[in-house]
């Protein structure tokens, strides 16, 4: 099968190297010296499912007509490289992975004519070197449309993404991204102090933080009335439980998520970005609790002060040594 996979980073690299591995014919599109090294010598894909040295095309833009597309950029950047691409998806069935709640309005308002699936992927991929992406913690990925039943497409894309890896199409897709809202919380404290996710977890104070802006988040959901799919071990239930926990049996929450991570260092995609000077998806994760909260008559004062404080990070490139990121919201806790 001829796929396509927009933008080869932690995520989409791993996907392309897959299929790849697998025999399909796959072109990517990245940037740089990412895009340099891929042309040059490969796609090298190392961790969690083996190690395969993909042989991919590779340019900016797409070349080829797809017979399957995967989006994979970050949020920020989804609109602009669905257009610059818009030629060769209309028609199409077009996967588009990633993170926050926006990922398929703002697929499918930017090119109604392609047919969208929605994409959650819960393994953890690294790419902090170019043309080298690092599997570091295994995990599924889960397709869907909306809030009923996945499409035909949806399942058929997750036929082809299951042989490489594991992958289904799920009902109440809609829940499922506001679950992984949740596992994406423990994203914004490694960008804040420059530590892995395990790291600012094992740290009790940040980790009474972490936990805060989760139930902060939870409870933001069950007040738009959003019931929640199951992730990783959440569902609607458990995060009903978790939104209402004393604050210490709350954090056995992050701890568990912490221990499922491994003991390879995951240091998060907002502070992948970071160390790679670009933008970060945080107006997408702790952004949209704070955007969500305010279109239900709300305040989340948590997730509004690790935005800023990211951004602070963006702005200056000066991480904060876990005191100083505590004393900074210790009105919060």
């Amino acid at each position: 099968m001829q796929i396509a996979v927009i933008g080869a980073g932690a995520i989409g690299g791993t996907i392309a190297a897959l299929l790849d591995r697998a025999g399909h014919t796959v072109e990517v599109t990245a940037r740089g010296e990412h895009l340099a090294a891929i042309r040059e010598s490969g796609l090298r894909l190392s961790g969690a499912w083996g190690t395969h040295l993909a042989r991919v095309e590779a340019a900016e833009t797409l070349t080829r007509t797809p017979e399957l597309v995967f989006v994979c950029t970050k949020a920020q950047d989804a609109r602009s490289a669905i257009l610059a691409n818009a030629d060769l998806l209309a028609g199409r069935p077009c996967v588009i992975v990633q993170n926050g709640l926006e990922a398929l309005g703002t697929a499918r308002d930017a090119l109604p004519e392609a047919e969208w699936i929605g994409a959650l992927a819960l393994y953890a991929a690294s790419f902090l070197a170019p043309g080298e992406v690092t599997v570091t913690a295994a995990g599924p990925t889960y397709l869907g449309t909306g809030e009923g039943e996945p499409s035909p497409a949806a399942r058929e894309a997750a036929g082809v993404l299951g042989a490489v890896m594991p992958a289904d199409a799920v009902r109440n897709f809609t829940g499922a991204q506001w679950s992984k809202l949740i596992v994406n919380q423990v994203n914004a404290m490694p960008a804040i102090t420059g530590l892995s996710v395990q790291e600012t977890i094992a740290d009790a104070r940040l980790r009474r933080i972490i936990t805060r802006g989760m139930q902060e988040a939870v409870r933001t959901g069950f007040a738009l009335g959003r019931r929640f799919g199951r992730v990783q071990g959440l569902s609607n239930t458990v995060l009903r439980l978790f939104a209402a926990a004393p604050p210490r049996l709350a954090e056995q929450l992050p701890m568990l998520m912490a221990r499922r991570m491994g003991s390879t260092p995951n240091p998060g995609s907002t502070l992948q970005s970071i160390r790679r000077g670009q933008p970060t998806e945080v107006d997408y994760l702790n952004g949209a609790v704070v955007a969500e909260a305010a279109r239900g008559g709300r305040t989340a004062p948590v997730n509004a002060a690790l935005t800023a404080l990211v951004h602070e990070v963006e702005r200056t490139g000066a991480v904060r040594p876990p005191r100083a990121a505590s004393a900074t919201t210790a009105p919060l806790r």
